[in-house]
């Protein structure tokens, strides 16, 4: 570390679990106090809690200005990230300070969606941590990582391309009782609400169509004719059951059928159960 970041640390001992907590906040942008507690802490509030206040008087994370109600939502300070840069964390997506300050930037109108990713992200790792047959082998929230783009095909063969942008890309690991191991790939769509359903089944087309073009299957190294090696799921995380059923109908009207890759559930059952779904996946060993 150079001698004006020693400088600007001195008052405290960068730890193992500091770095950790600053690459979440690098990935996920925002999080709460809850969610560090889970992802980092191990569950432990009281931990959460004062080594968060030491690293913000340290001026390593910051805290978005809030009412007296509202919680408290962290983000990563231009120190902190000059942390990360310096012990040589970032991950090339990264790796100089403008591209920092824009990531860092979130919109009234998108915190609270980001906060919902990050309620399911949490709810995953709360529960993986009662299971022993179940890791989590990566669960990333940085659209950035995991976009694509894919023709769309509605207006014909050569129809424009579209770029999505997932809220987030889960690898899953199944571990069976004779010592196999089974692997699960999921998107995670959190909807917002505010779109029409049309739009939101256009969304879970351009996934289809990744991965009949063999997508996903490019994007593991392998040739795009060998795109049935790599199946996926879809996880659509709804606010209503109401909006969920409506969905659910839009999608059983198209043809070909493609409804078995998309899972709906809405927010509240996917905090309370969040491996519901793994029953109805398609697996691949590993």
């Amino acid at each position: 570390m150079s001698d004006s970041m020693e400088k600007q640390t001195q008052d405290i001992v960068i730890q193992e679990r500091d770095i950790e907590l600053l690459k979440l906040l690098l990935h996920s942008r925002i999080l709460t106090l809850a969610h560090a507690a889970v992802l980092i802490f191990g569950g432990s509030k009281e931990a959460a809690k004062k080594r968060v206040q030491k690293l913000k008087a340290n001026g390593l994370i910051l805290e978005r200005r809030r009412k007296a109600y509202e919680q408290g939502v962290l983000f990563l300070s231009k120190k902190g990230f000059l942390v990360l840069k310096e012990r040589g964390e970032l991950p090339p997506e990264c790796d100089n300070i403008p591209s920092f300050s824009k990531r860092a930037l979130v919109s009234e109108l998108t915190l609270k969606h980001e906060l919902e990713v990050m309620d399911v992200k949490t709810a995953f790792y709360r529960e993986a941590e009662k299971r022993d047959d179940i890791t989590i082998a990566e669960f990333s929230t940085w659209p950035k990582l995991y976009e694509f783009s894919v023709r769309d095909e509605r207006d014909g063969p050569f129809g424009r391309r579209i770029k999505v942008k997932p809220d987030g890309f889960i690898r899953l690991h199944q571990h069976e009782p004779d010592g196999s191991l089974w692997e699960q790939m999921f998107f995670l769509e959190v909807d917002r609400s505010t779109e029409k359903l049309e739009i939101l089944v256009a969304r879970m087309r351009f996934y289809n169509a990744f991965y009949r073009s063999g997508g996903m299957a490019e994007r593991n190294q392998k040739t795009r004719e060998r795109y049935a090696d790599f199946p996926f799921r879809v996880l659509v995380v709804c606010k209503s059951t109401e909006r969920v059923n409506n969905l659910r109908r839009l999608l059983q009207e198209i043809t070909p059928p493609f409804l078995s890759q998309i899972y709906l559930t809405t927010n509240a059952e996917v905090c309370k159960t969040p491996f519901q779904f793994l029953i109805y996946s398609q697996q691949a060993a590993i």
